[in-house]
């Protein structure tokens, strides 16, 4: 459970894995650049529902860096360069997500694109969380 109030106003068309708004609790914003789902090493699996379960990992490691807990995230934009994977696999990507994430669904928006900076990267999260003022 989110300590941040996500909402989905009525009249509009149901939220299904993302919240419409996200009213922050008191806290310090974080804002988290772009994550791929590179390894360490900097190696990549070819596909995108791991480079994508990857990229959550890593977004949820940078706001664990901050003091805060997955649930802190508040917002999240998602790039592809695959958006017929992304749209033919939601269920797949939907655990891969909540494998990190569990079920917080903060506003999210997704986005197909022409390519990122690395040719292998299929995906790439920017976020914002608030974490806790003492964390």
């Amino acid at each position: 459970m989110s300590r941040h109030r996500l909402f989905d106003p009525a009249g509009m068309p149901p939220a299904s894995g993302f919240s419409y708004g996200a009213l922050a609790d008191s806290g310090r914003v974080l804002h988290i650049a772009g994550i791929t789902g590179h390894a360490a090493d900097g190696s990549i699996d070819i596909d995108l529902v791991d480079q994508f379960g990857a990229a959550c990992a890593g977004v949820a490691r940078v706001i664990a860096e901050a003091g805060g807990s997955p649930s802190d995230l508040v917002s999240l934009t998602i790039y592809t360069t695959d958006i017929e994977t992304y749209r033919a696999r939601p269920k797949e990507l939907g655990v891969s997500y909540r494998e990190v994430f569990g079920r917080h669904y903060p506003p999210m928006a997704l986005f197909g694109i022409a390519e990122l900076f690395d040719p292998r990267a299929l995906v790439e999260l920017i976020g914002v969380a608030v974490v806790p003022e003492n964390a």
